[in-house]
């Protein structure tokens, strides 16, 4: 089965970011069989942004989307929206990835189920 993670909002300001990479990991852990796919769209791309300090006791989107990744998660972060944002030449967390909306296409085609947030 095949899980793909759609992400819109921004890492940091709501939770849905939290939230969704919260739901991927339990999924890798409950269910190692799943296969995890993540695409960061809008101001989610940000979430890609490495050396993310919060404070203590605060989740932080780069130790999960590490964890989601560690665990054989791919993640793609969309192109158009980090270049949008300014951040396509910053350097982005390890094993993340600008992508196209060709392959968030392609995604969402083989996917079994397509959750966003």
């Amino acid at each position: 089965m095949s899980i793909l993670f759609i992400i819109n909002d921004a890492p940091y300001g709501t939770e849905k970011a939290y939230n969704a990479l919260r739901m991927a990991m339990t999924l890798q852990k409950e269910h190692a069989e799943v296969e995890v796919r993540v695409f960061l769209m809008a101001d989610a791309v940000t979430c890609a942004l490495t050396n993310q300090t919060t404070p203590q006791g605060y989740y932080n989107i780069e130790r999960m989307l590490r964890s989601v990744i560690s665990k054989g998660g791919l993640v793609k972060a969309c192109g158009t929206c980090a270049e949008a944002r300014g951040i396509k030449g910053l350097g982005l967390i390890e094993g993340v990835e600008i992508s196209t909306m060709n392959l968030l296409t392609q995604w969402t085609v083989e996917a079994d189920k397509a959750l966003t947030f």
